[in-house]
């Protein structure tokens, strides 16, 4: 097993970039303020993020409670990952994280200085400083579970807040990374309206959908709303027909697109003798 190093000091923009680095070294797990990520999921862990205070957040970024080290080492030990990417304010961290979780010695260290310019460097710390903006690198699905309560952005959204009311939950924010590192990526209405017609009558009691709506709202923190009419088949309860429905339709749209569903609307407009 391999480790990398990506050291930086706090707030210059390590997490917004940990996918690209591993994407363009190989590696397949990320450890990042006290989490296990791999593919995209947080494995094991707990955030630092989620800490009081910074004494607090330092302790559990370096894996000083035995419990939470214990977890992640064994984590680590059930997937096998072949390198691994630590983040840390330098390399003398990292070097605690590793011996803590029983890892080899580094191999390799990049530090942000050689991935990010400046300007990019200075902005991600005025966005720290002001915002109190932290990225962790998985997508908003997989943070849910694990941030209930936190403010949760596309990323997209990191850098063009000024024109915003400011919106503080104490000191602590969590944006998601971008959606892909291959480049800009755009899931068009059909494409959201055809996953949407699947998962409704993916259940037999609904025979058919007829007119599906995607509507984007213009705060797009507040994430997508669809709307559909269908056609149920007669003897089944409409109202528990339709609750499973749109449960299962933001669960399916928000695990493929990645999107934020803020509501799904659906109005049954006839009934099916067939």
């Amino acid at each position: 097993m391999d480790v990398v190093a990506l050291v930086g000091a706090s707030g210059t923009g390590k997490s917004h970039r940990a996918l690209i680095v591993a994407h363009e070294n190989n590696i397949d797990a990320i450890i990042d303020d006290g989490l296990l990520i791999k593919d995209s999921k947080i494995i094991a862990g707990y955030s630092a993020k989620k800490e009081p205070s910074k004494i607090r957040a330092v302790k559990r970024a370096i894996f000083m409670d035995s419990e939470h080290a214990a977890e992640v080492r064994q984590a680590i030990h059930a997937v096998q990952p072949q390198r691994i990417l630590i983040l840390g304010t330098s390399v003398n961290m990292i070097q605690k994280i590793t011996t803590a979780l029983d890892l080899p010695e580094i191999s390799k260290v990049i530090r942000i200085e050689e991935i990010a310019t400046k300007a990019e460097i200075a902005k991600a710390r005025e966005s720290r400083l002001k915002e109190g903006k932290h990225i962790i690198p998985v997508p908003t699905i997989e943070l849910k579970p694990h941030f209930t309560g936190y403010l949760i952005d596309p990323l997209e959204i990191f850098f063009k807040k000024s024109h915003h009311k400011k919106r503080r939950l104490g000191e602590k924010s969590i944006v998601r990374p971008t959606f892909s590192y291959y480049g800009k990526l755009l899931i068009s209405d059909a494409a959201i309206a055809a996953i949407v017609d699947y998962v409704a009558v993916s259940d037999l009691a609904i025979t058919r959908t007829g007119q599906i709506n995607i509507k984007n709202s213009h705060d797009r923190e507040k994430g997508i709303s669809i709307s559909l009419d269908v056609t149920i088949r007669y003897g089944n309860v409409i109202w528990e027909v339709v609750h499973k429905a749109q449960a299962r339709i933001k669960k399916t749209v928000e695990y493929m697109t990645g999107m934020m569903v803020k509501e799904v609307n659906i109005e049954v407009k006839r009934l099916s003798i067939e």
